[in-house]
């Protein structure tokens, strides 16, 4: 059986002409090789340095077909979005051909005349996965109507949460990022885990003040003297345009910062296994960010924001700690009581989350693709 999977993510060549693209997405493609014989992903093949973030494919069965590398907020961006859409659909289209399925994976700028075109002119199955907030009530244009023409059609979307009035087709399912050897591991590792002494916190993802990059700096660097020495380091993972700005911020915190960049999967596992607190008091239009399940796995307690369908998985004090108001204040607050928090306690919350990692398997997601959408 054939797949073919067509999204915006991003691939390059490296120096001695190996192709990868992000991690999180290929690593999910090369586990399906477990599920489907062969899969084409028609996707953007970037110029450039490959983040260090990027991985090649497992298997020659993973095809890489190129689209033109479209996206940006410049009206320019905007117009060769609208330009090259011929050429995308041409390409998309041809692939379609060869194979028995398909997935699209949204929001993204193409799916504004891809979905329209895989709803009204391919009859072949096929399914959507919509990895953004479903729920969001002010999305932006693309994003709105690109979640309106998913409900409004027949094939499965695959969303992240469970909502009201939430349409038939539509299927909550959690993004996979854990392999059972990663959950083998991670619940010894969770089991050793203590809040006693010095603490070490981390972030991974993207460094942008909505995602709450400038609200960890402030909120730590707002702590007692005494608080702050329990703090052993801080680990930032990944990079954005104000990396600068935010280093200059964490300089005069009176903590140890670590401004890591992008990390391989590995490298940023072990950041998580030497971590106690996980923190992402994000105000992105976020789903479910799978490095909350990556992190937890590795018993990392979460403090994060109570959006989308975080808030679905985090329970307050119970997997985590759930911010009702994602502000500086708050976040500060919450650090305080972690800082103050009972061992046992802290124990209790981390033995809890072993349930939600699990929904974040490889090998669940393959077994529900094939009972409940290939069917």
């Amino acid at each position: 059986m054939k797949l073919a999977i067509i999204s915006h993510t991003e691939h390059y060549k490296t120096t001695d002409g190996t192709l990868v693209g992000w991690g999180p997405t290929i690593t999910e493609i090369n586990k399906l090789l477990q599920v489907f014989d062969t899969i084409y992903h028609v996707a953007m093949l970037h110029e450039g340095e490959a983040p260090k973030s990027a991985l090649p494919y497992i298997s020659d069965r993973v095809v890489f077909v190129s689209v033109p590398a479209l996206g940006g907020r410049t009206l320019k961006a905007k117009s060769q979005l609208i330009i090259q859409a011929p050429k995308v659909l041409r390409i998309i289209n041809g692939v379609l051909t060869q194979v028995d399925w398909f997935q699209f994976r949204g929001p993204t700028g193409i799916g504004v005349y891809v979905i329209p075109f895989l709803v009204l002119c391919v009859k072949k199955p096929g399914w959507f996965k919509y990895a953004g907030n479903w729920s969001q009530e002010r999305p932006p244009l693309g994003y709105k109507l690109q979640r309106f023409m998913m409900r409004n059609q027949s094939r499965t979307v695959t969303i992240n949460g469970r909502w009201a009035n939430q349409p038939q087709q539509c299927l909550s399912f959690e993004n996979p990022c854990l392999t059972d050897i990663e959950l083998v591991e991670g619940a010894a590792l969770a089991q050793q885990k203590s809040i006693s002494g010095s603490i070490t916190f981390c972030y991974v993802g993207r460094l942008e003040a909505e995602k709450g990059v400038e609200r960890i700096i402030q909120a730590i660097s707002g702590l007692t003297e005494s608080a702050k020495k329990r703090i052993q380091v801080v680990h930032l993972v990944g990079d954005g345009r104000d990396k600068r700005h935010f280093e200059s911020l964490a300089d005069q915190s009176g903590v140890p910062f670590i401004f890591h960049g992008f990390l391989s999967r590995t490298d940023v596992f072990e950041i998580y296994k030497k971590s106690q607190v996980f923190l992402m008091p994000t105000t992105a239009s976020e789903g479910f960010p799978k490095v909350i399940a990556e992190a937890m796995n590795y018993g990392c307690l979460p403090v994060v924001s109570d959006i989308s369908a975080i808030g679905q998985y985090i329970t307050h004090m119970e997997t985590g700690i759930c911010l009702k108001e994602v502000t500086c204040s708050e976040l500060k607050v919450a650090i305080e009581q972690i800082l103050q928090m009972n061992i046992m306690l802290y124990q209790e919350i981390v033995r809890n989350q072993r349930r939600v990692v699990k929904l974040f398997s490889f090998n669940h997601y393959n077994k529900r693709i094939k009972t409940e959408i290939i069917i």
